[in-house]
């Protein structure tokens, strides 16, 4: 069982995680704010590699990477912190730079010195390395989320063992970066194995022979990312690319999601950060009845309430974060609480934000929309709020008492 950090165990950030979130919040005020409205109204297709390049000039490709690897060694509250800042502007950059994380953390997952050394170097070069994370399918969503699913998966993308590699064949669909990273984590069924119950992961070069990268999804928010599908056709990958043994993808899976659940709690929390400052100027600037709008009791009562919601929801994200750096395993029950809660506050907070805005909150001169359309995005991927109910449920009948 895992160790259990309860909220007395976390009072502040370290001094060394304040530093860096004032680094990165200089860097999206200088860097990213000037870019956020035209890389939402671009083309679904197009990407700001320049603004992706100052990121990795700041080290946001390689926060989580261990030092002897080049790393910052910043562990899951490094990221999550970063990401509620970037999210704060833009959650679609900061989905870039999580997806990536995604990509490295089977990688980091798998205590395979030959795998670490292979990959997690790029990210420490001198230009910038995207990476990804293969899970979903056409017919295989949650199914592959959930264990006990796993035999009722459909259509699975399949691995056959070939010699020293293997032959991997099929579709995975909804993939953060998948357009522009170097490498892919990707989850197969070896053949033989019922449904997903053989799923394994493999770290996959996305130029290998039979690899397809599909069109980029338009998607109503998170657009300066790209989503897109993968297509594998008789792709062949090296035995040694295998992490952590045939079958045991299910539980690189399981931890590297109760990681991620964590930083996207943050980025959630960004998200509802950004479209509440909005409006907290609004109400400071707009004037009515001879009195600043959050004079009046009704408007008053909104901000407190979001702002509440928010400092709730970053404490949360905050508790989790360090409980999947020093528990091992990573826990379920914080990071899924987490997410679902901040979530939830991201959509409230944006909603109420563009309410007290009027009309101007529905214009996109104002920038507020764009955080209403964000503020959906992160409750479908990483756990819907009904995987997450699983979940949590799942923790809380698991421990000694209840």
């Amino acid at each position: 069982m895992s160790t259990v950090i309860e909220p007395a165990d976390f009072m502040t950030e370290p001094e060394e995680i304040q530093e860096f979130r004032q680094q990165v919040r200089d860097f999206v005020d200088k860097e990213v704010r000037p870019r956020v409205a035209a890389n939402d109204r671009a083309d679904a297709a197009e990407f700001d590699w320049e603004l992706i390049r100052k990121g990795h000039q700041a080290g946001l490709m390689r926060l989580i990477v261990p030092k002897e690897y080049g790393g910052l060694g910043l562990g899951v509250l490094g990221v999550a912190v970063a990401l509620e800042e970037i999210a704060a502007a833009c959650a679609g950059t900061a989905l870039t730079f999580g997806a990536t994380l995604l990509g490295q953390a089977p990688v980091l997952l798998s205590a395979d010195q030959q795998l670490q050394s292979r990959f997690l170097p790029l990210f420490a070069g001198d230009d910038p390395v995207l990476a990804c994370n293969g899970i979903t399918e056409e017919d295989a969503g949650c199914d592959l989320l959930i264990p006990e699913n796993a035999v009722h998966a459909r259509d699975v993308m399949t691995a056959r063992r070939d010699g020293d590699s293997y032959i991997l064949n099929g579709r995975k669909r909804f993939i953060t970066n998948a357009k522009v990273a170097e490498f892919g984590s990707i989850y197969a069924n070896v053949e033989g194995h019922e449904g997903a119950t053989g799923m394994t992961a493999f770290i996959v070069l996305l130029d290998s022979p039979g690899v397809t990268r599909g069109p980029v999804a338009d998607k109503m928010g998170y657009r300066a990312c790209l989503g897109s599908e993968l297509i594998f056709e008789n792709v062949r990958v090296p035995a040694e690319n295998m992490v952590g043994g045939e079958g045991n993808g299910v539980h690189i899976n399981i931890q590297q999601m109760n990681m991620a659940r964590a930083t996207v709690a943050a980025l959630s929390t960004g998200v509802a950060r950004g479209a509440f400052d909005i409006a907290k100027q609004w109400c400071a600037d707009r004037i009515q009845g001879g009195l600043p709008l959050y004079k009046h009791q009704f408007t008053a009562r909104k901000l407190a309430e979001m702002k509440t919601k928010i400092e709730a929801s970053r404490l949360m994200y905050l508790q989790a974060a360090q409980a999947a750096d020093t528990a091992i395993p990573a826990p379920v029950m914080q990071p899924a609480t987490a997410k679902l809660f901040a979530d939830q506050v991201s959509i409230e907070v944006s909603q109420e934000a563009m309410s007290l805005m009027g009309a101007r909150g529905y214009l996109r001169e104002y920038g507020m929309e764009k955080y209403v359309r964000e503020s959906f995005g992160a409750r479908i991927y990483e756990g819907t709020p009904e995987v997450l109910a699983l979940a949590i449920t799942e923790a809380l009948y698991e421990e000694d008492d209840f």
